[in-house]
C-alpha cells in the first residue's frame, strides 16, 4: 500500500492524523463533506471516486478504526470517507 504508518495525535480538540507515505502519490484529494458509506453502497462509491478498480484507495474512518476500502469490505463495515 501507499501508507507506511500513521499516528493519531490527541490535541484535546478534534485530533490529528500524521501519515507517513511509502513513495509519491500522483493525485490526492479530500472528500468534503465526509459522506457516510454503508456496506451495501461501497461499490457505488468506489465506482464514483476511483479512476479504475486497480488504482487508488478510499480511506474510511469506521467504528473499527481508520482503514482503506478493501479492509472495510473484508471486515464488512461501513464508515465515513476521509
Amino acid at each position: 500500500g501507499y501508507i507506511r504508518e500513521f499516528e493519531l495525535v490527541d490535541d484535546h480538540r478534534a485530533g490529528k492524523i500524521i501519515v507517513e507515505l511509502n513513495g509519491r502519490i500522483n493525485k490526492c484529494g479530500v472528500i468534503s463533506p465526509r459522506f457516510d458509506v454503508a456496506v451495501k453502497d461501497t461499490e457505488k462509491w468506489i465506482a464514483n471516486l476511483l479512476p479504475s478498480r486497480q488504482f487508488g484507495i478510499i480511506v474510511l474512518t469506521t467504528s473499527c478504526g481508520i482503514m482503506d476500502h478493501e479492509e472495510a469490505r473484508r471486515k464488512h463495515t461501513g464508515g465515513k470517507i476521509l
